[in-house]
């Protein structure tokens, strides 16, 4: 079953979608001018700004939301998995599909604010279903069928379940020796009592724990990173080395060539920062604000946020310390390894502490996003169904083999990125006619 399921990933994540999900982030980067590089200062900025308009939580809180979706185990696992697999090079082909990846972000924030609406519950709905029917047109109501099947199958065996319950169960057992299948019915316990709080509950949660527990991580990885520090540079020439010529074996590390670098480092980087998959715009269709723009920009400091520093410092302290090329460690016991080079077991027990925040906090962010896809295709009466599945799912979490997870969370991930990526494209001449507007009439 699992060669089924790798052959299939193979033929997803082959080169046609490797090519439209870095070819629309390049097309919007050049239409929008570079504008993750010139509007950066702007859109930290527009974090923190007050609020006017119509939504169900602040634009902080949808940033949060999207934040508590995205950094989690493919920050800390992801990360790892892309080394041990395909080499550090794949850390520089994880880069490259942030860089071009947050003009993707841009665009999905601000046609999420432009076409949403509100469901039968008077709550805010938007996301790529909702603008792929009201900017494409009712007769593109298949594609966004097909986006809404793909979001729920990605929030019940992607990598709003499976991916991250597995992380927080195989961290603790390989901390404590904790019973993956206990940990895993806790779990699926805490999720209930908060996902039926909605989307205020939730964004609660995210907005008091994401950033407390992103400070922690970075503080802990930097200072990994400044007790190897004569490995920095080093590190950095195996990682663009590695990227163009791909990776010879070293110690237990088996090589790797450039094109596993490529398809790990993209996949792994969309995994992470989920920059062109459709899910952040659903979380930031809820924000208060009247202008796409605007919240396009909060929502392109995700990917700059999630990627570029949190997965950059992970990758580097597991290349720095070469913990890498050691034969048997992958996954949460690699970064693991990695923080007990300096911390020793008190750093596993850190490391295991922030797994379990990321990861419980992607559960929450998916758990929304799935149910917003959801609800577009059954209506708000079955919202129950959805909850109780998701719950089963989680529980199940503790159950299944690591190979096996990624593999179905990448298969799903790349059937959810295709039609948001044609909608994107579909709707390119709108997101930067609104771009042009907005910056004309505040320059």
């Amino acid at each position: 079953m699992l060669e089924f399921f790798k052959t299939v990933d193979d033929i997803v994540w082959g080169a046609p979608l490797l090519v439209l999900l870095v070819g629309t982030g390049i097309y919007l980067t050049i239409r929008l001018g570079l504008l993750q590089i010139f509007r950066l200062p702007k859109a930290f900025a527009l974090i923190f700004a007050e609020d006017q308009g119509e939504g169900d939580i602040s634009s902080f809180a949808a940033l949060a939301t999207a934040l508590a979706a995205t950094v989690g185990t493919g920050n800390i696992v992801g990360v790892a998995t892309a080394i041990k697999s395909g080499g550090p090079g794949a850390l520089f082909w994880m880069w490259i599909a942030a860089f071009f990846g947050m003009a993707t972000k841009y665009a999905e924030g601000l046609l999420a604010i432009k076409y949403r609406t509100k469901d039968a519950n008077g709550e805010i709905a938007g996301g790529p279903m909702h603008y792929i029917i009201n900017g494409m047109g009712r007769k593109w109501k298949p594609l966004a069928v097909f986006f809404a099947l793909a979001g729920v199958l990605v929030a019940w065996l992607g990598m709003g379940t499976f991916s991250q319950v597995n992380s927080i169960t195989s961290s603790l057992e390989n901390t404590f020796s904790f019973s993956p299948q206990i940990a895993s019915i806790f779990i699926a316990v805490l999720v209930a009592v908060v996902i039926f709080g909605g989307i205020q509950s939730i964004s609660k949660v995210a907005e008091k724990v994401v950033p407390f527990m992103a400070g922690i991580y970075i503080l802990a990885v930097c200072a990994v990173i400044a007790m190897n520090a004569n490995q920095i540079l080093p590190s950095f020439v195996l990682i663009l080395k590695g990227a163009f010529t791909g990776t010879a074996a070293v110690g237990g590390f088996t090589g790797a060539v450039v094109k596993e670098a490529i398809q790990i480092g993209v996949a792994r980087g969309v995994f992470s920062n989920e920059s062109g998959l459709g899910s952040a715009p659903i979380a930031a269709a809820a924000a208060k604000t009247e202008e796409p723009v605007e919240q396009g920009l909060i929502s392109m400091t995700g990917t700059f946020i999630d990627t570029l520093i949190i997965c950059t410092l992970t990758g580097l302290a597991i290349i720095v310390t070469g913990k890498w090329t050691v034969q048997g460690l992958e996954g949460a016991p690699l970064t693991q390894a990695t923080f007990s080079s300096l911390f020793g077991s008190s750093g596993a027990v850190a490391l295991t502490f922030c797994l379990v925040l990321f990861a419980f906090t992607t559960i929450l962010g998916w758990s929304y996003y799935g149910e917003r896809c959801f609800e577009f295709l059954f209506g708000t009466k079955y919202l129950l169904v959805y909850r109780v599945i998701f719950i089963a799912m989680v529980a199940l979490g503790g159950f299944l083999k690591l190979d096996l997870i990624w593999t179905l969370a990448d298969i799903v991930n790349g059937l959810m990125a295709l039609p948001n990526l044609v909608a994107l494209l579909a709707l390119s001449p709108i997101i930067i006619s609104e771009t042009y507007r907005y910056f004309n009439k505040s320059e």
